[in-house]
């Protein structure tokens, strides 16, 4: 498909824009790249993806960044996860969890220092 990969690149970056957006859905990303969810479920069928887990993806990494970032130390790990579009805590520190192999609160803890 021509200009396929100019068209994926426009939906992801409208879609990285609007990531803390919980509206953010398959059908408003389809409508500002002037394309049918179809289309825009095909185009991530093609890079091996669903939209659903790139989208959970990079909520993920963003969530996991701000949570090592030591300047965001005493911002709460359930409003991180509500400014990347978590609606859930619990369901985000499961996702987390699944992904990182720990939970969102001891991914901000340093590592014991031995003796």
């Amino acid at each position: 498909m021509p200009g396929a990969h100019s068209v994926i690149h426009l939906l992801k970056a409208h879609a990285s824009a609007h990531l803390g957006d919980r509206d953010l859905s398959p059908h408003t990303v389809a409508a500002a790249g002037y394309v049918s969810v179809r289309q825009l479920h095909r185009l991530f069928a093609a890079e091996g993806v669903t939209f659903g887990d790139w989208v959970r993806e990079c909520r993920l990494r963003r969530s996991h960044c701000d949570l090592t970032d030591p300047g965001l130390g005493e911002v709460p790990v359930a409003e991180i996860a509500a400014r990347h579009g978590f609606r859930n805590a619990a369901h985000f520190s499961r996702a987390f969890k699944a992904r990182y192999g720990v939970t969102p609160g001891s991914t901000r803890r340093p590592p014991p220092v031995g003796n």
